[in-house]
Order: structure tokens, then C-alpha cells, then sequence
């Protein structure tokens, strides 16, 4: 049985990551205790959940402190027929703050003498335990909630499947770099098709923007090179017990270089890795092929 710990900074998306999963087949509690994991954990080992693709539950900073600090021994302890994931979802803190101000909702933290940017940073502090627990961290700053639903179903979806699940981004450092890489490379060294006004407009997915690029030597050399170290390293990352791995690749703006690259190392991860997913994050969301 899969049990997923559900947590994050109010604001982040955590309620949609619930409902998507309660959508792919899973048993969603909200705000669950922390103190109730064991109890929970017994009642998982029951026929009334067999029916289910496993339990989602969301544990975030209404908590006690000191229950947050326990989640993570909770789950080394828990019997070896339940497989526990984290997930931790986190946005910026003016993103957070834009989106309280939109929905016009009150932070759980906030009240008279802490207001909504304090609570929020101090949101963060409670929560560090959990950030540091991990299996899979989601930066949804750039993610409307179309795209996290597809990105939670990607990811996830496949639920308690075996082998390393792998994420290819492409991105531009102009928006910011993602927060959630867990390896990340630049390739603005790579000339740039931005430059050639006919292929401003068009991505690293096509055909003439491949051209210009594979024109020069150093992008095949760039590419393979990247490629050797990625294969190289990932099966020792694997052994660290790792479920979920991201690769980001970046260029200024994330429409051309980058994009083309990223394409380039997840076709030559598909073999060895075939969970491995790709998704463009100035583009169109999530790309599986």
C-alpha cells in the first residue's frame, strides 16, 4: 500500500495536488493530525482501503510544531507493506502573498499581531522538517492549477511503479531558476537562435532552430558531453534510495536552446530510464512522449 504525505506553504497548491490524486484512485484525508499517522497506518494494513490505488493525506503548518518535527520518524517506523512519500509544494513569497490577496482568503497563521508576509515566512520555519523529508518538491510559482494537476499526474500517476522517476525541464533563466532541480545546467554558452529574426519565433522543437544549432560544432560536443555525465551519475543518485529526480536546463529565455537540449538528453534517457518525462516550462506544461 502507497501512503503519500502531502505538505506545503498555504497558498502552494496543496489542495489541488489532494483532489488530483483522490482523481487517479487514491484515499485523500485533509488535515489530518500529524499525531494520527500511526493509528492511520494500522488501518491502512485493513481490507476497507484494498480497493484503493493507495492514501494521500495532508499534514501542513495547523499542526503542532512538535508533531511536524515527528512526521519523518513516523514514517521510517511504519511496517515495510506501506511505501511513504513526501511531497512538499512551495511557491514565492509574492506569489503566495498575490494569491491570498485574489482569493481574498485568510492565512491560517496570520491574525492581529503577524501579518500575511510574516505569517507566511514564518510558515516556512514550521515546515522545514518536512521540506527536509522530501521524496518530491514542486515549485509551483510558475504552475496555474491546470498545470500542477498535469504535473501530479505525471509524476505520480504511476504510483508505487519501481525505478527512478526522472524530470527533463527545460527553462529560462530570465523567469528565474527552479527551485525544485535537483541537477542544473546552462547552456547560454550555445550561440543563439533568438538572433535570427526567422527563428525568433520558433522553439528547439523545430526543425530549423535543430539546424542552426547542430551548424555549430560546440552544441553536439555541449549535448554528448552533458549526456555522458548525466548516464554516468544518475545510477549513483538511484542508489540513494531516490524516487523522484528533476534535471533542469537552462537558457535565457527557455524557448530555443535550452529546449532543444533537454529534447536531446531525453531521448537518450528513454532506454535506461522509462519513467523519464520531459516538460518545457516556457512552453506548454508537461511533455511525455
Amino acid at each position: 500500500m502507497e501512503l503519500i504525505i502531502i505538505s506545503g506553504r498555504s497558498g502552494s497548491g496543496k489542495s489541488t495536488a489532494l483532489h488530483q490524486l483522490e482523481d487517479l484512485g487514491y484515499y485523500c484525508v485533509d488535515n489530518l493530525p500529524a499525531a494520527l499517522l500511526p493509528q492511520l497506518a494500522g488501518e491502512l494494513l485493513g481490507p476497507h482501503y484494498s480497493d484503493f490505488k493507495g492514501i494521500a493525506v495532508c499534514i501542513d503548518a495547523r499542526n503542532n510544531s512538535r508533531d511536524l518535527t515527528q512526521v519523518e520518524p513516523m514514517l521510517r517506523g511504519l511496517p515495510e507493506s506501506i511505501e511513504s512519500k513526501v511531497l512538499f509544494l512551495d511557491a514565492s513569497d509574492p506569489i503566495l502573498i498575490k494569491r491570498f490577496s485574489e482569493t481574498r482568503r485568510k492565512h491560517p497563521l496570520s491574525n492581529q499581531q503577524r501579518s500575511l508576509a510574516e505569517a507566511i515566512a514564518h510558515e516556512r520555519v514550521l515546515l522545514e522538517p518536512l521540506a527536509a523529508a522530501a521524496d518530491l518538491s514542486i515549485d509551483t510559482t510558475e504552475l496555474n492549477l491546470y498545470s500542477l494537476r498535469s504535473t501530479i499526474s505525471t509524476r505520480l500517476g504511476e504510483g508505487s511503479t519501481p525505478g527512478l522517476s526522472l524530470l527533463i525541464e527545460s527553462f529560462g533563466f530570465k523567469r528565474g531558476v527552479p527551485t525544485d532541480a535537483d541537477l542544473l545546467f546552462d547552456c547560454r554558452l550555445l550561440s543563439n537562435p533568438h538572433w535570427v529574426t526567422a527563428l525568433r519565433a520558433k522553439t528547439g522543437c523545430d526543425i530549423d532552430v535543430q539546424k542552426f544549432l547542430e551548424g555549430h560544432t560546440e552544441t553536439g560536443e555541449f549535448v554528448q558531453q552533458l549526456i555522458n555525465f548525466i548516464e554516468y551519475w544518475l545510477p549513483y543518485y538511484a542508489r540513494s534510495q531516490r524516487s523522484y529526480f528533476t534535471i533542469a536546463i537552462g537558457c535565457t529565455g527557455g524557448q530555443h536552446r535550452s529546449v532543444y537540449v533537454a529534447e536531446q538528453v531525453f531521448s537518450a534517457l528513454q532506454e535506461n530510464y522509462p519513467k523519464v518525462q520531459l516538460r518545457h516550462r516556457e512552453l506548454t506544461g508537461l511533455n511525455t512522449k
